[in-house]
């Protein structure tokens, strides 16, 4: 089967216009942190959710707010707690006294942008709730199941400076997660920025410029984002060497991973890559697409041994050395 690059090229050009607009307009609100904005939008086009890591003050809630005004979406912020229940998020059946019957109360989840704040505050009743409506895009209130609106992204952040009082996910569904991103602090030129916006009388406030229904167009497009056998390939490499790295000439990582990535991880290397091409407006994905994004969809993937803990050796180390390893087609 020929492929004919140049009218995919052509196609994912024009559907790709509006990522200018959405960055453009997400900008004059939020400073710097392209790295986090373009990360959203891949989540967003890929149907892919996103789990951050960074200290308070971010700007994390700021982001998902802006991006969520951009296109005309709903956007819901969950404070996880301790006492949260799992029908705080999802929502619960109500008796209506005057009618003397039921109704359905949904829950925050039905939204487009979900913000799960400190996801690991709550119990894993809680955790487990949020994560059924991630992976199932659905949610069961009573005897009914409810379809979830789409687009939908839940972003979940973790605080990593305090673990006092608090629920780590299990490896097994931090898996469900297509990225996980690490958030540092701006640099000087940029907090002096921020300092200086966020002090003015009128802070700005972003503006509609796309539809949901430009996005539920890309999405689309993004599945048509040609990528070649070669490619392919070398994301199977990749995620082959976080689980038999001896056969990649790898071997002194063989005694660090307890645990290489799940088959989860190829699905959304493939995936994430070719919304990173879309991003870039470009119908074909490249070596470096992936190289790009690939610490993102691995980090929180590839589980360390004991030896490389106590050798202060973090998966994040672990994934960068494969990445750099694997032969670029």
């Amino acid at each position: 089967m020929t492929v004919d690059i140049h009218a995919i090229n052509a196609k994912i050009e024009k559907e790709s216009e509006f990522i200018d607009k959405i960055t453009t307009e997400v900008g004059k609100v939020i400073v710097g942190q392209k790295y986090m904005i373009e990360r959203l939008l891949i989540g967003l086009l890929s149907d892919g959710h996103i789990l951050l890591e960074g200290v308070p003050g971010l700007a994390k809630t700021m982001a998902v707010k802006t991006l969520s005004a951009t296109i005309k979406t709903q956007f819901q912020r969950i404070q996880f707690t301790p006492d949260l229940l799992p029908a705080d998020i999802v929502g619960t059946v109500i008796y209506e006294q005057k009618s003397g019957s039921f109704s359905v109360k949904k829950g925050p989840i039905f939204s487009n942008l979900i913000l799960s704040d400190e996801i690991n505050r709550s119990p894993a009743k809680v955790q487990s709730a949020l994560l059924e409506a991630m992976q199932e895009r659905q949610v069961t209130i009573g005897e009914q199941t409810f379809k979830l609106p789409d687009p939908f992204l839940v972003l979940a952040t973790q605080n990593p400076i305090e673990q006092e009082g608090t629920y780590p996910l299990p490896e097994a569904q931090v898996d469900r997660f297509m990225l996980k991103l690490s958030i540092g602090y701006p640099n000087r030129e940029e907090e002096l920025e921020i300092m200086r916006r966020m002090t003015r009388l009128q802070t700005p406030v972003a503006q509609a410029v796309v539809s949901p229904e430009d996005i539920l167009r890309a999405k689309k497009a993004v599945h048509e984002v040609y990528i070649d056998p070669k490619i392919e390939n070398y994301i199977v490499d990749i995620v082959f060497a976080t689980r038999k790295p001896k056969e990649y000439g790898l071997d002194d990582l063989s005694e660090l991973i307890a645990y290489g990535a799940s088959p989860r991880a190829s699905i959304n290397l493939s995936m994430a890559a070719r919304a990173h091409a879309f991003l870039r407006r470009r119908g074909f994905v490249t070596p470096e697409d992936v190289r790009s994004i690939g610490l993102d969809v691995l980090r929180h993937r590839v589980i360390v041994t004991y030896e490389a803990e106590a050798e202060e050796i973090t998966a994040e180390e672990v994934v960068r050395k494969i990445i750099n390893k694997i032969e670029v087609p």
